[in-house]
């Protein structure tokens, strides 16, 4: 018998229950990957080579001419993903960690990556001329991964305002960019209501318009999208639409009984739904960026690019990356080390860490980035079992050292050796120490006098000595240690 359907109201969808596969995972890759990557110069390429000054509409200029000549439409035309082998990158994620996989359906650039029949600018009809959420579901299916899509749809119709404008100065002064060509109307949407050409452009002032035909057209898509993939994953770049009530990014503040609400619900109604017809119970779920409860609850709650200070009692997510979004050769990434101590950090407190590994245009992953998956690759067999299929214990940590919640800054963490991040299953405690001591003798100060340790193993290693005095835990460590990343230990509790 088939689990009762949800339908479109908070009411109902709040009573979503997370996945046990969702919880159980922790660690998932995501392919933020389109034509915004054929420059290799960073993210928001489509909005802002339309922004005169900007860096990257200087790049645009001077390589492939003036957005009123040589526009984004051209640009589409050139990613050809001509070395994208999804089986092969599939198989190095999975030994890399990563127990799900994302795809990105379509950035803010309304380029799809799928054979839409509501949009003719997709990776079928131009460009690679691939299904390309097609074959990453199949390789996901052929790894036994949970597959998800990623929209960024909802605020499209407001972020490409500046398509409609022309440059202030110069050789092309008022003379329109291409984002004006009635014949493109459709693909750089019919927006002018959000263009002030006097306005500063470098915010987006209103993340979700309030133009209806905008609304149903998304909700066509997601369900069009829904109805091709079934995804055990839909996430939203912004709250649920299309629910805002201010300026900016971030600004979700309208109330749970806005009417502009109702597209967002029969969306995330339409994927648990859809879910519940292919497996008799729903193993779908939702993510959005609005960190109110009344909103969250209706799947999980995302956080793009930061954490929670502590465990949330509701699985919870974070989005983040290698680099930037889309790649770009002017930035650095992120270190094997680094990587791992955010895993750590955010599944100590009941998040999981959907990470994205950057594709060059051609499809394939550059050197650095292999390295990267080769030293996860090293280190998930060894501390793996105090990560997969493991819950929140008492307390996320202990020691000095948390890590920076501001914004989206990122920053590695100067964690010492008093620093350590709990994850639990059964009666294991599994206790990462961020940092080793030099005198190799870890000391653990949370555990309660009821909490008597039966055993001491390193993963990795094996049984370590142990004493335990008034709660107080101390472990002699070996002088050589399994990995040179977080090294872990796992403590049996007696009862």
């Amino acid at each position: 018998m088939s689990a009762r359907k949800f339908e479109a109201t908070f009411d109902s969808l709040r009573g979503f229950e997370c996945p046990s596969w969702f919880r159980d995972a922790k660690l998932g890759f995501w392919s933020h990957w389109g034509p915004q990557s054929v420059p290799m110069f960073g993210d928001w390429y489509a909005r802002n080579m339309y922004i005169e000054g900007t860096p990257q509409y200087l790049y645009h200029l001077r390589h492939y001419g003036h957005p009123s000549k040589f526009g984004y439409k051209d640009l589409v035309k050139l990613w050809k993903a001509e070395k994208f082998d999804p089986d092969a990158l599939m198989d190095l994620y999975v030994k890399a960690g990563a127990r799900y996989f994302v795809g990105q359906a379509m950035h803010h650039d309304h380029f799809f990556n799928f054979p839409s029949k509501l949009n003719p600018f997709n990776a079928i009809g131009m460009g690679p001329q691939k299904d390309i959420i097609g074959m990453w579901k199949k390789a996901a299916d052929n790894h036994k991964l949970p597959f998800g899509l990623t929209e960024h749809l909802g605020a499209t119709f407001s972020w490409w305002n500046v398509n409609k404008g022309a440059d202030k100065h110069g050789p092309y002064a008022g003379i329109p960019y291409d984002g004006n060509d009635p014949a493109y109307r459709d693909y750089y949407m019919d927006n002018y209501e959000h263009y002030t050409k006097d306005e500063d452009m470098s915010q987006v002032k209103d993340w979700y318009t309030s133009n209806p035909k905008h609304h149903a057209y998304w909700l066509s898509v997601m369900k069009e999208l829904i109805d091709l993939y079934t995804p055990d994953l839909l996430y939203s770049d912004g709250g649920l639409p299309f629910g805002t009530r201010g300026q900016g990014h971030f600004a979700y503040n309208a109330p749970d009984d806005d009417p502009a609400y109702r597209w967002g619900l029969e969306a995330v109604a339409y994927l648990y739904n859809k879910s519940i017809d292919k497996h008799g119970e729903n193993r779908a779920l939702y993510n959005q960026k609005d960190k109110r409860p009344e909103i969250y609850t209706v799947g999980v709650l995302d956080i793009e690019k930061s954490q929670l200070p502590g465990i949330n009692p509701a699985p919870w997510q974070t989005d983040t990356c290698i680099g930037n979004w889309f790649y770009d050769v002017r930035q650095e990434f992120k270190r094997p080390g680094h990587v791992i101590e955010m895993l750590i950090d955010i599944i100590a407190k009941n998040g999981t860490m959907l990470l994205n590994i950057l594709q060059l245009p051609n499809g394939a992953v550059d050197d650095e980035t292999q390295y990267l998956l080769k030293e996860l690759a090293s280190w998930i067999p060894i501390c793996g079992e105090g990560v997969y299929g493991t819950r929140p214990w008492r307390i996320s940590g202990e020691g000095f050292s948390t890590v920076l919640i501001d914004g989206f800054r990122e920053e590695a963490v100067g964690w010492t050796d008093t620093d350590f991040r709990f994850t639990a299953k059964g009666k294991t405690v599994y206790a990462f120490m961020m940092r080793v001591p030099e005198n190799r003798a870890a000391v653990i100060k949370s555990f309660t006098l009821n909490e008597k340790v039966l055993s001491v193993k390193l993963l990795g290693s094996g049984s370590v000595s142990f004493s335990q005095n008034y709660g107080v835990l101390t472990v002699k460590l070996p002088e050589t240690l399994p990995t040179s990343y977080t090294n872990c230990l796992a403590v049996e509790l007696a009862g």
